[in-house]
């Protein structure tokens, strides 16, 4: 499968973020990314984009409410959610708002990647079937 597909990743913590566009980049993944739901959703509106990695926990719009935003406005864009322990209901909550998955804090970026390629596969069947 190429990697011919776009990330954002959405964090508040700026160190996290950048180690992971940096280790995304690495992999020849088109990769960016913000630190909070605001920045996400205008970042949206500029350069669509195929995967969103959305931190649950960030202060101002929350994960989940980033979530919604991002659904509302493009229902196929795939949503990854990063959590830390303590937040997994959250998580799952996300995934009943339409996440595609979520992934436990700190992250495997191998894990990262092959979530990355599987909503990306998702994301091209449902574009198929809505197509129809």
């Amino acid at each position: 499968m190429d990697n011919s597909f776009r990330v954002l990743i959405v964090d508040d913590e700026v160190e996290f973020l950048e180690t992971l566009v940096k280790r995304l980049r690495k992999r020849k993944i088109e990769v960016d990314g913000v630190t909070g739901g605001e920045q996400a959703i205008e970042r949206l509106k500029d350069a669509p984009v195929d995967i969103v990695v959305l931190d649950v926990k960030m202060p101002g719009m929350s994960g989940l409410e980033t979530l919604r935003e991002i659904k509302r406005v493009h229902p196929l864009l795939e949503v990854i959610m990063l959590t830390g322990h303590a937040s997994v209901e959250v998580a799952v909550e996300g995934i009943d708002l339409g996440a595609f998955d979520y992934l436990m804090k700190p992250i495997d970026i191998d894990e990262l990647l092959y979530k990355i390629q599987d909503a990306f596969k998702r994301k091209c069947l449902r574009e198929k079937t809505s197509d129809k």
